[in-house]
């Protein structure tokens, strides 16, 4: 049990560095905000399960973090992408904006 804990925590420590990662080398926002999320999502999953392998006793708190993190995570990122949208911080090389098709016109940079 304690190998496979530490299994879960080495995997989690990797998913947060390549989430690091993958924010500094990304060319735009949306893109970071993409790495970002799926990667430190992925990592606070794999870090909370090898603690709850750690303290059994501990898993229902766990569980209930990890169901807000499954949450909070994707609204908080469409927050900021929606945020950058409107800042008119629109990449060039964007292949479709579904959202000027609605009206919502803005220029890229």
């Amino acid at each position: 049990m304690e190998i496979t804990s530490y299994v879960f925590l080495i995997i989690g420590g990797l998913f947060f560095l390549l989430g690091g990662l993958g924010i500094l080398r990304m060319p735009d926002t949306f893109n970071r905000i993409q790495a970002g999320t799926k990667a430190t999502t992925l990592g606070a999953f794999s870090t909370l399960i090898g603690v709850a392998f750690q303290n059994p006793s501990w898993t229902f708190k766990i569980i209930i973090i990890i169901v807000f993190i499954a949450i909070s995570n994707p609204i908080g990122s469409s927050a900021i992408a929606k945020a950058t949208y409107k800042a008119k911080q629109i990449p060039t090389n964007l292949v479709q904006d579904d959202l000027a098709l609605r009206g919502e016109k803005h220029d890229t940079i």
